[in-house]
């Protein structure tokens, strides 16, 4: 008796999907809501899971294959199955020399269970072996970045062995190492929007300059005991969201947005965070972020960067957003021009904070200064509105007490 899995319903207005990757193969054992297969949509990756504990059956759809919702794609036998690593051992008992090979599969197979869809990926890729890995994620769990650092270190050794004969015998004229790998559906789905963001809007970019004497102090001042309290740090993304909020209640067409020859315009500010995710840059949406506080605007944008980096971010988790926050500075950029988040109307850029001299009462001090960046639709937000809002948020920066009175 076999029964049919099937394209799981993948969130509001998607109805396709692409075979990521199969996590189980034909004969392999199964448990009920194990995952076998991770589907890739235009936004996150989502694990397919067994209906029912067997064997796993055949696949009848490939790895690279569109899949829509309620198609079946693979079938689960009855019967028990045994992992693919413990079978040349049952086949073949090992001498005791290599006795270690069957155990180090055996610790794979169960290691590998417990990985994000991106590192089951990279593991499959490169050929590694997740037991010999060592997790930097948190309680020590395996990241991607950790699979292509071993990558990295297993070819090391061999490139150098054979460096000698490489000198005596050049690669053929034209061969310089090229790799042709296909852009993954949501690679592909994140150049479509950025493309038709600029295709669409009149987008136009108006920046500013921050000192961020006062929030630092503030951090400072009140680090340990917010962290005490609260159970997170306090960080600069809050203090960010909370003067956006300011600024967006003062001009509301920043926060709108174009449908048709129609402005919707959102009396709550749902913000999209801009994160850095194995397959590429996501949003997640911190809802109702006007009605929050620092302490659960720090935890929410936490456990997204959690999710974002173990691969676990669902479609609902994305959905929506009013106004973006891209914070380019984590990685040291120093200045940039970002691009709206459709159909968003505009984005604040974030960028790396230095020491610059700067004028004061006539003097010239050493500031810790941040270039912040505004992009907006011109269509609908004028140059006036645009340039007053990035004010109202470097002002609330640059004098936190803004941001308790409402100023």
């Amino acid at each position: 008796m076999s029964t049919e899995v099937k394209v799981p319903t993948l969130g509001e207005s998607v109805a396709e999907a692409t075979i990521g990757e199969w996590l189980k193969q034909p004969g392999e054992a199964v448990a009920a809501d194990e995952p076998i297969a991770s589907l890739e949509t235009d936004k996150v990756a989502i694990e397919v899971t067994a209906p029912v504990a067997g064997v796993m059956g055949q696949h009848i759809a490939k790895t690279g294959d569109n899949v829509s919702v309620g198609a079946v794609i693979a079938t689960i036998e009855a019967g028990s199955g045994a992992p693919a690593a413990a079978a040349p051992a049952a086949a073949a008992p090992a001498p005791a020399a290599v006795a270690p090979v069957p155990a180090s599969a055996a610790a794979s197979s169960a290691e590998a269970s417990t990985l994000s869809p991106a590192v089951r990926r990279a593991v499959l890729e490169h050929g590694i072996d997740p037991a010999v890995v060592k997790g930097t994620g948190k309680d020590g769990r395996i990241t991607k970045e950790d699979v292509l650092a071993a990558a990295a270190a297993k070819s090391a050794a061999p490139a150098e062995a054979a460096a000698p004969a490489a000198a005596t015998a050049p690669a053929p004229a034209g061969d310089r190492g090229e790799e042709r790998v296909k852009m993954t559906r949501i690679r592909q789905t994140i150049a479509r929007r950025l493309k038709e963001a600029q295709n669409t809007a009149a987008m136009l970019t108006t920046t500013n300059d921050c000192d961020m004497s006062a929030v630092m102090k503030a951090r400072e001042t009140f680090r340990d005991a917010f962290e005490k309290k609260h159970g997170v740090r306090l960080g600069f993304m809050s203090f960010f969201a909370k003067a956006a909020c300011l600024a967006l209640k003062e001009f509301p067409a920043v926060n709108a947005r174009i449908d048709g020859d129609e402005i919707v315009y959102h009396p709550y500010v749902d913000l999209s965070v801009a994160v850095s995710a194995p397959n590429g840059l996501v949003v997640p949406v911190v809802r109702d972020v006007q009605a929050m506080g620092f302490a659960d605007i720090e935890k929410a944008i936490a456990a997204y960067g959690k999710k974002a980096k173990d691969g676990t971010l669902t479609m609902a988790d994305m959905a929506g957003g009013t106004f973006t926050i891209s914070n380019g500075g984590v990685f040291g950029g120093l200045m940039s021009q970002p691009i709206i988040n459709p159909p968003q109307s505009a984005v604040l850029g974030l960028h790396r904070i230095e020491d610059r001299p700067v004028v004061r009462d006539g003097q010239i001090v050493i500031r810790p200064m941040m270039y912040l960046a505004l992009s907006y639709d011109h269509r609908l937000i004028d140059g006036r509105e645009a340039v007053t809002a990035l004010k109202i948020i470097k002002e609330a920066i640059e004098d936190p007490t803004r941001l308790l009175i409402d100023l």
